[in-house]
């Protein structure tokens, strides 16, 4: 063999070292999973893309050990205000509800975290990223799939790999080489992002200004920084707005003073909104930009990806580790595509919102806004971001009941339990990443037969019992072999209880509620889900 060939071998490939790519390759190496990144850059981006971190994207990134690392990059409960030209405010959204653990909305600075996960693949020896690596072609069969790529040297090397997750953006090469349809619009108007040091303004929060002659946005962000960013009027170049005179000229609109300003960078952006036909070719899958792009103004393209990332990443994980056959993996796409949907919508209309194509529907928006801040539900609907999608799954990886209000498909909450040796943490924490079965004030277990409780270990299970925190003061409480018990501090978790006729759940890997029992039916629907997730 010639020396300017390298052969690789592994479990999984992911084109891309993207917050997505890098979530997924630590997701699947803790679970063991082999996994080889490629990257065509030389290094990670170092310029801040994605401004807003939402509660479940924080809770994915818990689920990998990083959130400590995370959290000191962000300033949490941030929230967005709408302003008329007048600077009058319409519409405050700043949710302080905290049911996933985390507050719901956050600023941050994307390098940061995007570091914090390609650090922590270190600890894993079989993990590999490759860096400055060109793909110049893929190919899958009914063994797997082999990448043939070229480094900076121009050495040829090919990676045989069971599986490949390309997160290699909007542009995707994988989705355009696949020929998946990637429909949507793309937005006439571009906007340009400033990134300041050392923040002029330092107030809190983000504002979208809804200007008819120039709508802009000026958000604060961790670490003294401040970003801006106007919309690009017709005739206008990058070239010519990038100059530091107009740079100057569009700041002083917002600033009293456009000198002395640190600009860090500038960029121009174009919004697009686009999702792929489909998001999976056999062994080939296709998460975050890659399957669906989306505008920028309810930041929800990044959590998007992150929700990608955790819906894919143990569907992955159980399928490579042979506990469950490749239809798994169907699930995916039948569960993110349509959630991916509704976010794009949000997220045009909320464009809309700040720069109504006609002038006279920006007179409409304020007068109406103005009103709605006066009307307690709307205003609430608002505050809260009630209006934001929360992902709920009908059909999947899952056993749906079909009622309205139903929490199965939806994500299970996060409150601080109490441990027996009086510790408080997050219920997470105890989950870690597996399968868990939790059930109000009995024994989880009860019920099940030996060959479902076989499966049920296999799958890696957890199995949780909650009682009031008061009770583990009773001396003569039952204790059950192989559950954990966790006291309920106030009435999280019993009034979630109380909200479904079922007192037993069953959580996926990703915090999602796939079905509902109670003692006397766990294992008829033990198995009934079993056939849902494709167990071998």
């Amino acid at each position: 063999m010639s020396t300017n060939k390298t052969n690789y071998t592994t479990e999984v490939a992911i084109l891309g070292a993207g917050p997505v790519g890098l979530t997924i390759a630590n997701y699947l190496s803790k679970q063991g999973v082999q996994v080889t990144i490629i990257e065509q850059l030389d290094s990670l981006i170092d310029y801040p893309r994605a401004i807003g971190i939402d509660d479940e994207s924080l809770r994915t990134i818990q689920s990998l050990g990083l959130v400590d690392q995370v959290l000191p990059h962000t300033t949490p409960n941030h929230a967005m205000r709408f302003l008329t030209p007048k600077g009058r405010c319409f519409a405050d959204i700043q949710p302080l509800t905290r049911e996933f653990g985390f507050s719901r909305r956050n600023a941050f600075i994307q390098p940061q975290v995007d570091n914090v996960l390609l650090q922590g693949l270190k600890q894993y020896e079989t993990t590999k990223v490759l860096f400055s690596r060109q793909l110049n072609e893929f190919s899958q069969d009914a063994n797997g799939v082999t990448l043939k790529l070229q480094d900076k040297n121009q050495k040829q090397e090919t990676i045989h790999a069971q599986y490949l997750i390309a997160c290699d953006g909007g542009n995707s090469i994988v989705r355009r080489s696949l020929n998946i349809a990637f429909d949507g619009k793309t937005a006439p108007n571009q906007w340009i992002v400033i990134d300041i040091e050392n923040d002029p303004l330092a107030t809190p929060h983000i504002y979208l200004c809804c200007d008819p002659v120039r709508p802009y946005v000026s958000a604060a962000l961790p670490h003294g920084i401040r970003r801006f960013e106007f919309m690009v009027m017709p005739g206008e170049t990058q070239e010519e707005l990038s100059k530091p005179e107009n740079i100057a000229k569009l700041l002083s609109k917002v600033l009293p003073n456009a000198e002395n300003i640190e600009v860090i960078r500038q960029r121009v952006y174009t919004h697009n909104a686009r999702i792929a036909d489909k998001f999976r070719v056999e062994r080939i899958l296709l998460a975050g930009d890659a399957a669906h792009i989306m505008p920028v103004w309810q930041g929800q393209g990044y959590n998007s990806g992150m929700r990608d990332a955790f819906n894919l990443a143990w569907k992955v994980a159980l399928v490579v580790q042979g506990k469950a056959t490749p239809d798994l993996l169907d699930s995916y796409q039948v569960e993110r595509k349509d959630h991916a949907k509704a976010m794009i919508d949000l997220s045009v209309m909320a464009g809309h919102v700040l720069a109504p194509p006609k002038k006279w529907q920006g007179f409409v928006r304020d007068g109406i806004a103005y009103a709605l801040n006066y009307i307690k539900p709307i205003k609430q609907y608002l505050l809260e971001m009630r209006f934001k999608p929360m992902p709920k799954y009908n059909d999947g990886a899952l056993l749906a009941d079909g009622k309205k209000e139903s929490p199965i498909g939806k994500m299970f909450i996060q409150p601080h339990v109490k441990l027996e040796s009086g510790e408080k943490v997050l219920l997470d924490d105890i989950i870690g990443n597996d399968f868990a079965i939790i059930a109000w004030g009995v024994d989880p277990q009860w019920g099940i037969n030996d060959a479902n409780m076989q499966v049920w270990k296999n799958l890696g299970v957890k199995f949780i019992q909650i009682i009031p925190e008061v009770q583990f003061g009773n001396e003569n409480r039952k204790k059950f072999e192989g559950v954990i018990t966790l006291g309920d501090i106030g009435t999280d978790i019993r009034t979630w209880f109380g909200k479904t006729s079922e007192s037993v759940v069953i959580l996926r890997p990703d915090r999602f509620v796939a079905a509902l029992a109670i003692p006397q039916t766990l294992d008829q629907v033990s198995q009934q889900l079993f056939k849902k997730l494709h167990v071998k």
